[in-house]
């Protein structure tokens, strides 16, 4: 019953995810922070239960840090980011898998601004934008009718708050607080949040 959003624009992508935590009939919490930061330009939102959204993104981020280190610094693209995880994903199925479906943001000097949609099943596609959870029902229209190239920023911010508010009208969970977060040329900034995330 997750719900990511992910928007991207001139310059770079925003992602929006849901602060709840549930499982059952049970609400635990409305605080939670479910986009993590892979790197200083790179962040992954994730829609799931909450251990393994807490045990894919830490595996990623550590690994990506790792291979950095390991190989006297050199960073990996965003593409490269998201090709780690497809195949981290897909590995797992006939293991114990991930039950994670991802939208992974980044930023490069070279191609600005990216964001792939990743499901449980290792499917990967880079996207200009997208959905995680029934939100795709709900916001597909809106991303069809609003989006367009060169978005600004605040262009961005505003389709975003559109599904936010549609997810709030339609759907018939409660998801009362939403991060949101975005990625570009100065890294990955919390733009608001309905609960501080440190609050726990």
């Amino acid at each position: 019953m997750d719900t990511v959003l992910g928007v991207t624009y001139n310059g770079g992508v925003i992602i929006a995810a849901d602060q709840s935590n549930g499982r059952s009939i049970l609400s635990y919490q409305t605080n939670l922070d479910k986009i993590a930061k892979l790197t200083s330009h790179s962040m992954m939102g994730v829609s799931g239960p909450n251990c393994d959204l807490v045990n894919f993104t830490q595996y990623v981020s550590k690994n990506i840090n790792l291979y950095e280190i390991s190989n006297a610094g050199t960073k990996l693209s965003t593409h490269a980011q998201a090709n780690f995880a497809r195949g981290e994903l897909a590995a797992a199925l006939r293991k114990g898998p991930f039950q994670v479906n991802v939208l992974l943001a980044g930023y490069d000097e070279k191609t600005g601004g990216c964001l792939y949609y990743l499901d449980y099943m290792g499917t990967l596609q880079k996207v200009k934008h997208g959905a995680q959870g029934y939100a795709q029902y709900f916001c597909s229209s809106i991303y069809d009718k609003d989006w367009a190239e060169n978005l600004t920023e605040e262009e961005a911010l505003k389709i975003i708050q559109k599904c936010i508010n549609e997810v709030h009208t339609r759907f018939m969970m409660s998801q009362p607080n939403f991060i949101i977060k975005k990625v570009d040329k100065d890294g990955v900034t919390v733009l608001s949040y309905g609960a501080d995330p440190a609050d726990t």
